[in-house]
């Protein structure tokens, strides 16, 4: 089964968020399965410095009315192949990929029409995908343009890695962009007068998929879906929640090259070390006794940050401490900043992203936060379970399908992996994080009991890989088509 995936991001290239290290596994992982799944990404300055052995693959006398665009081949890391689009007025900019110049609508626009020519007519060297997965509303647009013109066109899956952002333009553009009117009304690129780049893509594809089964029922449901939820739940038929996976050659305390200090399920007494190395890096107090609560993440409302901003005395309280890894909101950089201050040796801010200080922090913490509102899959909770941080989550999305609550049930069971909560309030997270200082300091062996369970739970790639190749098996059948 050849599948071209359409995306964005690659870690270690381009790295936003989790669709980068999605891209860097997924291809990878089923590939592994027999399948010969490549990736097509525009041609960012890092992607056309990092991605190795890139030769001429194919071109486009116009890409868009943009001019000549030419198409190259290489290979990622674990030797996926990788097509770059490379247009350097387009794409070759500084900065992270979606910076607003003012013309996003003809970046992406471009880069699914070239994908769809490419799932069309194939490369130079005449390979051609089955099927064509597009990432999130940048790659939105490949089911519609093979929806006005289907002659030879592969089979298509949409993902949806995050719903609230869908690319949404003025309908005047529909002519610039080579859609054709025909395509705009509302059970198809329509949206509120709107051409919606996210919903022409859920209208027009062979299958819907997202990245968690929890999300799936979510973005159904009035207001979870940012104005797509009545689609969605048309096309429920449609739509598969197949959980992102992890991809342990990289996350893993046992081998991590971020970690001074190693450990696994089996030799767990290392975390303690490394939570030692950790405080005196960043500045905390070195209190081997008190929890050490971590949040690496985007400092934004969303998030769930604001919340954990709010219990800053609680924890100070509880004889916690607190190191936070970030940016995003200035509001929150602002207030985490200032807790910092006012707090040395308990509360650290970091406002940066650095990936080195992400497994340290993970490793050298007792429980990550992930407060979200909202959370499509969620990677910070599956990281943290592979390092003993025991993750405090809310439950939603992604997040309710990986962490079990550690309630008397679950803890009789053997099945609690962290602490989960339902209500987006600072008062109920607050109740969360009591629970797990107070289980930390009166139990250390049930505290211990469950970090074994966390660290050996297993979100590798492969299961995900395989939903998905039966996924596309499925879809193949369905729209008559056959895997080469």
């Amino acid at each position: 089964m050849k599948i071209l995936h359409v995306a964005t991001e690659l870690f270690p290239h381009v790295k936003v968020g989790g669709l980068g290290d999605v891209m860097a596994a997924l291809p990878g992982a089923q590939r592994a399965l027999g399948a010969d799944a490549r990736l097509l990404l525009p041609g960012f300055g890092p992607l056309l410095r990092g991605i190795r052995d890139l030769v001429p693959a194919g071109g486009f006398p116009d890409l868009l009315g943009q001019g000549e665009a030419r198409l190259l081949l290489g290979r990622g890391e674990g030797d996926v192949p990788v097509y770059l689009l490379d247009h350097p007025a387009l794409f070759d900019r500084p900065g992270s990929p979606y910076l607003e110049h003012g013309d996003s609508q003809v970046r992406f626009a471009a880069l699914s029409w070239a994908a769809s020519e490419l799932g069309r007519r194939g490369d130079s060297g005449g390979w051609r995908p089955d099927l064509v997965e597009a990432h999130d509303w940048q790659a939105g647009l490949i089911p519609a343009y093979y929806a006005q013109d289907p002659r030879e066109a592969p089979a298509t899956v949409v993902t949806i890695h995050n719903i609230a952002y869908q690319g949404i333009y003025p309908a005047s553009l529909l002519p610039s962009l080579w859609l054709n009117p025909d395509l705009f009304h509302p059970g198809g690129a329509e949206f509120y007068g709107q051409l919606n780049f996210l919903k022409a893509g859920l209208a027009f594809a062979d299958r819907i998929t997202t990245v968690s089964p929890t999300y799936a029922k979510e973005i159904q449901a009035p207001g979870g879906g940012f104005g797509l939820e009545g689609l969605l739940a048309h096309r429920r038929r449609d739509l598969s929640g197949i959980l992102n996976g992890v991809d342990y050659g990289i996350w893993n305390p046992a081998t991590s090259p971020h970690l001074e200090h190693h450990y696994d399920a089996r030799h767990r007494s290392g975390k303690r070390v490394v939570k030692n190395l950790l405080q005196r890096e960043v500045g905390l107090d070195e209190a081997p006794g008190d929890p050490l609560f971590g949040v690496v993440s985007r400092l934004v409302d969303q998030k769930g940050l604001d919340l954990v901003l709010e219990n800053v005395a609680y924890l100070l309280q509880l004889d916690a401490q607190l190191i936070v890894l970030g940016t995003g909101d200035p509001r929150l950089e602002e207030g985490f900043q200032a807790a910092a201050a006012a707090h040395p040796g308990r509360i650290a801010a970091l406002l940066a992203y650095d990936e080195g200080m992400a497994h340290r922090i993970l490793a050298g913490s007792d429980v990550i936060l992930v407060p979200s509102r909202q959370e499509p899959c969620g990677l910070t909770q599956l990281y943290a379970l592979r390092y003993g941080a025991l993750p405090l989550v809310r439950r939603t999305g992604g997040l309710a399908d990986t962490v079990v609550d550690a309630n008397a049930q679950s803890m009789m069971d053997s099945t609690a992996t962290g602490f989960v909560f339902q209500e987006p309030t600072s008062w109920i997270l607050g109740e969360a994080i009591g629970r797990a200082s107070r289980l930390y300091r009166e139990d250390p062996r049930l505290w211990g009991r469950l970090q074994q369970h966390a660290m050996t739970r297993n979100f590798s790639w492969e299961t995900s890989a395989r939903e998905y190749l039966d996924l596309y098996s499925t879809v193949l059948r369905a729209t008559g088509r056959h895997a080469s």
